[in-house]
Parts: C-alpha cells; structure tokens; sequence
C-alpha cells in the first residue's frame, strides 16, 4: 500500500519491465477520490462522471430512497443529467498536493517531554498547520500520521459536496450471493455504481479521469489499484497485536452480534422495516464477517509466530549498535505497559465515547452538543474533529437531510443501553442518571420521543449557541449530555496513555526499523490515497483445488437459483439470452488491498480501467497484519462484463457513450 510520493519505481520495474512514471502517478492520484461513506473512487469523464461500488454508493441510494421508490431494490439509471439525483450529505475528496511537515509537528516538542505532553504539543502543531493550509487554500488540509508518528505528511485535498446518482443497478444484481459469498472467490456480482459531482449546480470538469479500456482485463497482465485503505496493523508491536486478539476485536464483535440479529428481527416485521434497516444491516454483517477473518488470524499460531520472530530480530539489533539503543530505549516495554493499563477502561471507552454504532440521532446529539462547547476553545486545544480545518466536513454531516426512522433508532438505543447496564453496572453514576428507574426499552423510547433532532433547523440553532445547548431539554441532547463528562475523561485517558505512547515511543520503533533496514517500507494504511499492483492471477485453495484468474456470465447463470441468496433480478432473467456468457464478470489479482479500497479503480499500464475492486477473498483477511500473495487476492468486477451488463441488461446508452468516449 504505496504512498504516491513514494512508490517503489525500481522495484516494478525490475520485477514487471514497466517503468512507471510520476505523470502516471500523478494522473492515477488526480483520477481517483475518497469518498465520506468510506470507500473510494475515480472519474471516467471529464464531464465529473464517477465511478464506485454499489456498496460505497448504498450510503446515498438508502437515504434518496422511499417506500414508494426504492431504488435499492429496484435500481436507478437517470437518462438525462436532469434527472441525476442529489445525495444529502456526500464528500468527495481529490488529492492535489502532499508535503512532509515532520519538523513543524515535532517543533518545540522538547525530547524528554512525557509522553501525554508531548502529544498535546504534537497535536497543537497540527492544528495550527491544517487551520493556515485551510484559511490559504479553501481546500480540506489534514496533517496524516505515517509510521506511528516517525513522519507526517500534510494532505491537501480538492472538495466537492454535489454528488448525484447517475446509475446504480438492483440489490439482486449488486450482491448476488450477499452473506453466504462475501469474501469469497469465485464470485458474480455487478458491484458498481456511477455518480455525477457537480459544482456551482453544472456537471464538474474533470480533466484528470481515466479512461475506458476497450480491450478489458487479461490474465497476467499488470494493474495497479488507487484507493484509500482503512487501516492495517503490519508494524504493530506483539503486544498491541495480542491486545487486538485478546480485547478489542473480541468487544466489536461481541457488540456487533445482537445488533446483527436484532436488525434481522426488525426488518421481519414489514417491508417498510427492511427497507430503512438495509444499509445499515448489510455494514453490520459485512463488517462482523471481516473482523471475525481478521481475528482468526491474530489466533493463528503460525501468523502470530512470524511477527514474534520480527520483532526479535528488531530487538537484537538494536541491542547490537548501542547509540541506536540508547536513542529507542525500552520502548517496547512502553508500549505494552500502556497497552496493559488501557485494557481493563476499554468497554467503558468504548460504550461511552463511540457511542451506539448505527444511532444517526446519537451522533447528531452529540456533535450538536459539543460543537458549540469545541468552538469556544482556541482551535489548538479542541477534539481533532471540531478544529476549524475539520468543521466544514463535520457541518455537512451534522445538517444533513437524510431520513432519521425513530422506530429504528428505538432498536439500536435500547441495545446500547444494555450493555451499559450490563458492562458498567446499574451503579455507575452515568448509567444510573441515564436509566433513572427505567428499563433500557423504556429509557430509549423516553429519549427519542422527546427529541426534535430530526429537524435541520433545530440542529443549527442549537450548535450555533452554548447557552442553547446546554439548557434544552430535547431528550436526545439531555442523554448525551448526561454521557459527555465520563466520554470525554475515558477519551483523555485514551489519549494520555495509548494515543501518546503510539506517537513516542511506537515511533521510535518505526525510527529503529529505518535504521536496521532502510527507508524502502510503506505505513499503516490511515485511510488517505495509496497505490497497490499486481498481476491478475489465479490461486490454489487450502485443498490443492484450483481457483481460475476470473468467472464469466456462465456461472453466474449456473450459480443462480432462483432462491434467495441466489436469486436473479426480472431484468437479468428477461435478457439472458443478449448477453455473451463466456465475457469476464468477476476476477483476481494479487494487488494489497484492504477495508476503504472498496470502490478502488483498476487500471493497466496504460492507466486505462479494467476493472473496480469491492473485496477480497477470505484468504485475504488477515492482510491487516502482514502481507502474503499465496492465496490472498483483491476482487474485481471486470470492466468488459460491465460493459456488457449495461448494453444488454440494462441498455444504458447514454452512460456507455461517456464511458466509452
């Protein structure tokens, strides 16, 4: 997961005999966006035409949606650009310019500064320099953390927050095969969607977008992926990876659980409930699926074995050249020490300052509440979110238009509430001011029935004043401010002692890597543009048997049912016979991916689209912690079965003539 300013040039080249240049980069980079809804994308007009998956998308195609027109089941083509629908709250981010800012970060930081001081310099730093890069350019600025703070690179970004639906296909078709096949391979999905940003209400031009290949992807040949990988933990020490292992992906998942079969239970219960509750319960399920690979990785003797035996190595390096030694010290020490000490506040944590996962109007709570507090302190000393460079971003979110279902937000709160019942005890002051003598079912319906938040304007009124804020009585204002003194002393804590000692003493162990072996690495993946390659290849499963490079619109016709999971659009049953079966659907490659690369554009060497990736195999999972390319692949819907998906299902004209332009 390569950073654009520094890609491993002479390594492709004396690998793959390509020679890829900084116009290829620059016009890869400049190609390709980050999306708010967390995944990621690239333009394919200059006309501001974008190009994602429909699971990227479903953030936006779930709020446009109504009971009368849902367009998550029914899918959506606007034919003209008038009739291309708006998103309520979208962000897209286009890198422009990175620079390294290592010394302004670290300026005044004295050396032998405590860790949880030093942290709060470092972090002033940033604020100041992403609030002069902002105030300069009008652009997003963010200060990006790169080897556990050993380097950081300020990131400046071209903005837009007029997005609109162009074409996004059924659910049927999108996801063929949902839970039962993701993260799988062989697979057939027609995982895409298309999006038109716009600015000052005209189509945007684009001049940096990647064309259509017309030939599609070949087996062996080489492409490249751009997009913004979540996050990675392949230069964790051991003891963070055991805290992983032993806490924390243990308590997402416990969480993510009930929440998994409430939402089944919910939209059961009607049409409309299954509706409001989609997007939503595919995350879950997607996301339980994935940590779940993820965590059997960190169980796995031999994974855990490999990163023991590095980290050794490491160590007796740095025992063996004693100015380095007396530079690192005993940091590894130090990081389990904080580690050891944060493990027992986790739950509470994590229930008090992340909040129920999935509540809009908790969220929206809760920014209304501390916006105005975060605002009244000089930029330097606020939560990194409400500093001025963040707040355009966290505004568009807050004032957003998107439907809020009570009934839906009823399941979720009274969940959370019973784990704060559960893990916190009935004692604890918050839990015992925010129960007051209520069950949590009853508690959750006080709450949100006694809440106006649903409406924008009353959001904005009370965000704009502190006194406002602190003396309404809106239910969902009055739970989050009966929660934010114990929230905000769990998040100090969590600074002072994990967040801290990951910028100290973590970066002395990036320092030591430098060292003992060169600067030719790449960072954790922070969720910022990256570019990854590799060959598109097939693999042999654990069994021996062989798994082909790509499958075509043959086994995706053999696969089908006619029963749920498996279960064909009418459209797809109707025009089955125009569609050429042996044209590829779905391939591999070996290209480094991870969660946020969803969305991600594939192109060949001549920088042309062969295809879009939206997963990885089950094999690929453990990726998080270190890299192998024996069974682990990317998945990719190839750009000819695209191609033939929209002239012969969906005889989409007008976007195919932009496309192929």
């Amino acid at each position: 997961m390569w950073l654009f300013n520094q890609f491993p040039t002479e390594r492709v080249r004396g690998k793959y005999k390509f020679e890829v240049s900084s116009q290829f980069l620059d016009h890869l980079r400049l190609s390709s966006v980050r999306l708010n809804s967390g995944g990621s994308g690239s333009f394919v007009s200059p006309r501001g035409l974008l190009f994602t998956n429909h699971h990227v998308a479903a953030d936006c195609i779930q709020k446009i949606g109504s009971s009368e027109h849902d367009d998550m089941r029914d899918g959506f083509f606007a034919r003209t650009e008038s009739e291309e629908i708006k998103c309520p709250d979208p962000e897209v981010n286009v890198l422009l310019r990175m620079q390294i800012v290592t010394p302004q970060v670290t300026s005044g930081v004295p050396s032998g500064a405590a860790p949880a001081e030093a942290n709060r310099l470092r972090k002033a730093n940033i604020a100041r320099i992403e609030k002069d890069c902002t105030d300069k350019t009008g652009n997003r600025c963010d200060v990006v953390t790169l080897f556990s703070g050993e380097r950081y690179d300020l990131y400046e970004y071209k903005r837009y927050t007029d997005l609109r639906l162009v074409f996004s296909p059924e659910f049927l078709a999108a996801f063929f095969g949902v839970d039962p096949d993701n993260f799988t391979f062989p697979r057939y999905v027609l995982d895409i969607s298309f999006f038109r940003v716009y600015e000052n209400n005209a189509p945007a031009a684009t001049p940096h977008y990647l064309k259509w290949s017309r030939e599609g992807a070949k087996e062996g040949e080489l492409m490249f992926v751009a997009g913004n990988p979540g996050s990675t933990s392949r230069l964790d020490t051991v003891a963070q990876l055991e805290f992983q292992r032993d806490h924390s992906q243990s308590l997402y998942l416990e969480r993510l659980a009930p929440r998994i079969k409430l939402l089944h239970n919910f939209s059961g219960q009607s049409a409309e409930n299954k509706r409001v509750a989609h997007d939503l319960l595919f995350g879950f399920e997607n996301s339980f699926k994935a940590v779940s690979g993820e965590l059997a990785g960190l169980r796995e003797p031999q994974l855990m074995n490999r990163k023991r035996e590095q980290e050794r190595k490491l160590k007796a390096a740095v025992a063996a050249n004693p100015k380095l030694k007396a530079e690192i010290g005993n940091v590894w020490e130090q990081v389990a020490t904080a580690y050891g000490e944060f493990a027992p506040r986790l739950k509470a944590y994590d229930l008090l300052e992340n909040g129920p996962m999935g509540s809009s109007l908790f969220r929206i709570a809760r920014w209304s509440l501390r916006l105005p507090e975060e605002k009244a302190k000089p930029n330097d000393d606020r939560l990194r979110e409400y500093r001025d460079s963040n707040l355009r971003s966290l505004e568009l979110r807050l004032y957003s238009s998107a439907p809020i279902t009570d009934s839906l937000e009823a399941v979720i709160l009274t969940q959370y509430l019973q784990e704060m019942e559960q893990w916190l005890g009935t004692a604890t002051p918050a839990v015992k001011a925010v129960l007051a003598g209520r069950t949590p079912a009853d508690a959750a319906q006080h709450y949100i029935s006694a809440s106006k938040l649903k409406d924008v304007a009353e959001r904005k009124r009370l965000a704009a004043s502190l006194e406002a804020v602190r003396q309404s009585e809106d239910g969902m204002i009055r739970l989050v401010r009966l929660l934010d003194a114990p929230a905000r002393a769990e998040r100090k804590f969590h600074e002072d002692t994990v967040e801290a000692v990951e910028t100290t003493s973590a970066a002395r162990i990036a320092r030591a890597r430098f060292v003992v072996y060169g600067a030719n690495e790449y960072p954790d993946a922070t969720f910022t543009p990256r570019v990854s390659y590799g060959p598109a290849k097939g693999y042999r499963a654990k069994d021996g048997t062989p798994v082909p490079w790509a499958t075509n619109f043959a086994g995706l016709y053999k696969r089908a049912t006619g029963r749920d999971p498996y279960r064909l659009p009418p459209l797809w049953l109707e025009r089955r016979n125009a569609l050429s079966m042996s044209v590829p659907f779905n391939f591999v490659t070996t290209a480094d991916i991870t969660g946020g690369n969803s969305g991600s554009p594939t192109v060949n060497t001549r920088n042309e689209i062969v295809g879009i990736i939206f997963d990885g195999n089950i094999e690929s999972l453990p990726l998080a912690y270190i890299y192998d390319d024996l069974r682990a692949r990317a998945i990719h819907v190839a750009s000819q079965g695209i191609v033939e998906a929209l002239r012969n299902v969906y005889r989409a004209t007008s976007l195919l003539d932009e496309l192929m332009k």
